[in-house]
């Protein structure tokens, strides 16, 4: 059970990430120092620094939890299910489910918000790839685990990661770039996408 200091806690870091995310998504990354975050919630910048390494960190703390659900949700899919339909089905319950995750911080408007800072930042996509690189990995891992399998002797789940994370990573930069800017529209292209995997890796693309 959660004591109120760590309740108390909890709610400063997740004051001070709601603060981060509005100034980034309105002022600009670049624009907003840790001075001004901490400042929006009455606090000091060492107290900043306890919950947060720097600016970077603050802006990719939704993207992190958002991730971490999706590596639980893959973990928790049926035994007898195919490697890529658990991916498919742990993200498309990750769409489903986001307001259960961020709205205990900020608006999930909000969050997708940050999505476009975060691809027009060239400091926070690097870093935001970066951080891809290391879900993959751990994202492979629980796929051998799953299947019985010794991830550094067996290409196959790595090879299925990284299909599916680029299959990702264009719907993500395709929705941000986007008209409709909603849940709704990201899942529906995450659909898409994904039904396109199989045609596109194994059959012809010229049309006659």
């Amino acid at each position: 059970m959660e004591t109120l200091r760590e309740r108390k806690k909890q709610r400063t870091r997740d004051a001070l990430l709601r603060a981060a995310v509005e100034l980034f998504t309105t002022r600009g990354y670049e624009q907003t120092t840790v001075d001004d975050i901490a400042e929006a919630v009455d606090v000091s910048q060492r107290t900043f620094f306890r919950y947060f390494a720097g600016k970077e960190e603050a802006a990719l703390a939704l993207q992190e939890m958002a991730v971490a659900r999706f590596v639980e949700a893959v973990r928790e899919r049926p035994a007898d299910e195919a490697p890529l339909a658990a991916l498919r089905q742990a993200v498309l319950e990750g769409w489903d489910t986001l307001h259960e995750i961020i709205e205990a911080v900020v608006p999930v408007e909000l969050y997708l918000r940050m999505y476009r800072v975060i691809e027009s930042t060239p400091v926070l996509l690097a870093a935001h790839l970066r951080r891809n690189e290391e879900t993959e990995d751990a994202i492979a891992r629980v796929l051998a685990e799953r299947e019985g399998l010794d991830v550094d002797a067996d290409p196959r789940p790595r090879l299925a990661v990284a299909v599916f994370g680029g299959v990702m990573r264009v719907t993500e930069r395709q929705w941000s770039t986007g008209e409709d800017f909603s849940v709704e529209a990201m899942r529906a292209l995450t659909i898409s996408y994904l039904e396109q995997v199989g045609p596109a890796l194994t059959e012809s693309w010229r049309t006659r």
